[in-house]
């Protein structure tokens, strides 16, 4: 690779100036920079690639998820990806992925935008000491470059679109797609190879801590909430995303947030929609008025998943130094779209590890063709997307964990109540803010307890801040027999779903799921 030019390290400022200079993003009101990613407008999941190498071959997760590309192909892809780059001008951050010293990842990440190399910037953790910055040596680096399309017919992709991640080679490239997630979750999908094998657990969760030090976990799929409901006033965020737990606690692997922007408000989210008012913040496929230069959160038009990307110091209260103790609550949040799950109940340490593989939540109605009614998710650890190593190795290492530092495990709905989607409404955010804050200050540690007859789920009688009836499910609908019908329903898909399980777990993990 041959650039005509690299620009290393550049100030937010600077790459404003070359984004806008080049054509790549706009200026909306107020100050934020905004792009559009054109056809991928999201992940492309089943574009992703790991090198089938020796050093990895025996211990990556091989299937769906983890599909192998041999090194022959990569190698043809990685050399006329660097030939397509020969006289273009690069962009390049050095950075770290972890804010603990002792676990964090030196990397590097080269762009072929300048706005992607603002994300980039935003999404890693930065070096402030310009003497440990000279000495930086990348262990990972991600060389990015959208234009560029690789041929399956040469280069053994499914499409022009491809993320190749070499284990060996310690390197990612990313081409035909600009949407700039792709970048943050390849080194998260790193981190996870890399940290189980040193005694850390990797976690698509986020974290927040208050004054005394104590830290909680939240776990989900994207928009179950992690990221609304770590941004509490009351506390410290510490990240939105991506964590690791090691024996000493838990720290952030980012320095910036990554929030969905769709339906946006200053009164529901005001911490977040402040980020979307000033200078320095990143905004992807937001649909922007060509004239005013307003914003329109509500619009769908391009896309569902409208992300906004901002470092941690735009949130008012972040701790910084991305770290927190060990988690005395643990909360695995669920948008269930079928309205059966309770929307707060306590879970047993078995209980946590079969919701924790489970990874469920369910996609609405409508929002892909052909659906007409909520579609069940499983995504196991609430991340199977960026797991390269079987789930049971990150299962292990959060009971170890939970059993080891006595963490409460809650399972919270931010789904629907009295109905399924169309039917029924969406839980208040009001309300499930004031279940979590119950459970994380103790209030619901001595009230009592029913048992759900179909989930096997322990939900509270009483809540502070709560309608009593909106804590029992079946209370909320009015066909009681349509809701034991829909329960049923969902249980059995559980069920179904652990199967997989059943034969490397305890069988009190298998017992703690659903009685259907």
């Amino acid at each position: 690779m041959n650039p005509s030019r690299v620009y290393w390290n550049l100030s937010v400022p600077a790459l404003y100036e070359e984004a806008l200079r080049r054509g790549e993003a706009s200026v909306a009101a107020n100050g934020p920079l905004v792009a559009y990613t054109g056809t991928h407008t999201g992940r492309s999941p089943n574009d992703k690639f790991v090198v089938d190498e020796p050093s990895c071959h025996d211990k990556v997760w091989w299937g769906d998820v983890n599909k192998p590309i041999s090194t022959e192909k990569f190698d043809r892809l990685y050399a006329d990806m660097m030939a397509y780059l020969d006289g273009k001008d690069l962009f390049a951050v050095d950075a770290y992925a972890g804010a603990d010293p002792a676990h964090r990842l030196p990397i590097r990440v080269i762009t072929q935008f300048a706005w992607h190399n603002l994300f980039a910037r935003h999404m890693f953790v930065a070096e402030t000491d310009p003497a440990e910055h000279a000495k930086h040596r990348p262990e990972f680096t991600v060389i990015d470059a959208p234009y560029f399309k690789a041929d399956p017919a040469i280069h053994g992709t499914r499409s022009d679109c491809f993320i190749c991640l070499s284990f060996a080679r310690r390197v990612v490239i990313i081409g035909g797609t600009s949407y700039a997630g792709e970048i943050k979750k390849s080194i998260f999908t790193v981190m996870n190879y890399l940290l189980p094998q040193r005694d850390v657990m990797p976690m698509h969760c986020s974290a927040n801590t208050d004054d005394h030090g104590d830290t909680a976990l939240f776990f989900g799929l994207s928009g179950t909430g992690k990221t609304t409901l770590s941004s509490d006033p009351a506390r410290r965020l510490i990240g939105d995303d991506e964590h690791g737990w090691s024996p000493q606690g838990v720290f952030n692997f980012e320095g910036g947030c990554y929030a969905k922007m769709i339906k946006l408000s200053a009164e529901a989210e005001p911490q977040i929609y402040s980020t979307t008012q000033r200078f320095g913040t990143v905004l992807e496929n937001v649909v922007m008025d060509p004239e005013t230069r307003v914003l329109d959160f509500d619009a769908d038009t391009l896309t569902e998943n409208t992300r906004g990307a901002y470092p941690l110091s735009f949130i008012d209260n972040f701790e910084v130094t991305g770290q927190g103790q060990h988690p005395r609550n643990i909360v695995m949040l669920t948008a269930d779209a079928f309205g059966v799950l309770p929307p707060i109940a306590k879970l047993t340490p078995q209980a946590a590890m079969y919701h924790f593989l489970s990874g469920y939540t369910a996609r609405l109605a409508g929002t892909e063709k052909g659906v007409t009614e909520p579609k069940a998710t499983f995504s196991t650890c609430f991340g199977a997307p960026f797991l390269p190593l079987p789930p049971n190795v990150y299962a292990k290492l959060l009971g170890e964990r939970i059993a080891t530092y006595q963490a409460n495990v809650w399972l919270v709905n931010t789904g629907w109540s009295g109905g399924p989607h169309g039917v029924g409404k969406r839980m208040k955010i009001a309300h499930t803010r004031a279940m979590i804050t119950a459970a994380l200050t103790g209030q619901l540690n001595a009230v009592t307890y029913d048992v759900h007859p179909i989930f096997n789920l322990a939900m509270p009688t009483t809540c502070p801040g709560v309608p009593a009836e909106v804590l029992s499910p079946r209370n909320t609908w009015a066909d009681k027999v349509a809701y034991d019908t829909q329960a049923q329903k969902l249980a059995t898909m559980f069920t179904t779903n652990f199967r997989k399980f059943e034969a490397s777990v305890s069988a009190d993990v298998t017992a703690a799921g659903p009685r259907g």
